[in-house]
């Protein structure tokens, strides 16, 4: 059987902060931009969990505090670049053996921070691969994410 590849889900936002300011508000204030419906965990989410350091553990924090985990930080490289492993199933629940990544690049620009998103290595989904990749790539996926982030940034102060 031949796989095929699966093209990665792309998407970019400018915000006006600096690359420091938009990789901090980014890493450490994720569930503030991050939609509630997108839960994987037991009780509602209360917080979002991403360690600071390559092997670092990502996730999501219920009311109960009970911890459910997204994956890892692959790559932590402030302010510039982040690497973390998505380890949901297409079911979207936790699975460590499904390794996806989603790399998110911050670049200074003259009004701020351009954010280059790119969640790659969907074929881990093999028959499932095409349903997850419409439902990242969707409006209520990574784009609407990172709309919230924008929409945050433009009015962060920190």
């Amino acid at each position: 059987m031949t796989r095929t590849t699966v093209e990665p889900v792309r998407r970019s936002v400018s915000v006006p902060l600096t690359p420091e300011r938009a990789f901090a508000l980014f890493t450490t204030r994720m569930e503030r931009f991050w939609p509630r419906s997108h839960s994987v965990g037991t009780t509602p989410p209360a917080a979002v969990e991403l360690e600071p350091r390559v092997g670092g553990v990502w996730a999501e924090v219920g009311e109960d505090g009970t911890r459910t985990p997204w994956g890892r930080v692959l790559a932590w490289d402030p302010p510039d670049r982040l690497v973390l492993a998505w380890q949901l199933s297409a079911d979207w629940t936790y699975d460590d053996t499904v390794d996806t990544e989603v790399e998110v690049r911050f670049t200074a620009v003259p009004d701020g921070t351009r954010v280059d998103l790119e969640h790659r290595g969907l074929d881990a989904y093999a028959e499932r691969a095409e349903e997850v990749r419409a439902a990242l790539g969707s409006p209520g996926g990574w784009a609407g994410i990172l709309t919230a982030y924008d929409a945050l940034a433009a009015g962060e102060r920190f």
